[in-house]
């Protein structure tokens, strides 16, 4: 099990789509694959952690919001958002921008499926933090960050701080 390092804001593999996870090719490397990530995740202090947040172009997430705080880990393989309802704006955070926090809009309850560590297709419904979590993993997934979702007026403040966070990151 290694902590490994997570890639920053400006790095390529944040900004690609990521290819489908190829269960019967990979399934040999998936455990330890899946034991790093949650290493890497825990280590941050972060609730969810995409494969490209550690170099790697695959649909692979972990999320761990920890509900009543115990541990509720769930493994994303290839997942997909089947359904989303109403609206919420909270602060969020992403361990690939660390230091830097804004309002977005997401949506307040979302259906997913996806395949978990054993290749078993499962359905998940979540609300509050864990649905945001599910739209956070499946936009790096999609190679999107969260302040691509921010409205442009936003984004332009938030591309100035970034560039004063760089400093901190080295």
């Amino acid at each position: 099990m290694s902590v490994l390092r997570i890639t920053k804001h400006g790095e390529e593999v944040l900004k690609k789509p990521s290819k489908p996870f190829d269960f019967g090719a990979m399934k040999k490397d998936l455990p330890a694959l899946l034991r790093d990530m949650w290493a890497t995740m825990y280590a941050a202090r972060g609730v969810g952690l995409a494969a490209p947040q550690i170099g790697l172009n695959v649909r692979v997430a972990v999320i761990d919001v920890r509900p009543d705080d115990k541990p509720q880990r769930l493994t994303l393989i290839n997942p997909e958002i089947l359904s989303k309802e109403g609206e919420l704006q909270e602060e969020e955070g992403c361990l690939s921008i660390p230091g830097l926090y804004a309002p977005v809009k997401r949506s307040a309850r979302v259906r997913i499926r996806a395949m978990d560590q054993h290749g078993r297709s499962y359905e998940v419904a979540g609300q509050g933090l864990l649905a945001r979590a599910f739209q956070h993993e499946i936009d790096h997934l999609d190679g999107k960050l969260f302040i691509d979702r921010l409205p442009l007026g936003d984004r332009l403040k938030v591309s100035r701080l970034i560039k004063d966070l760089r400093a901190r990151w080295a």
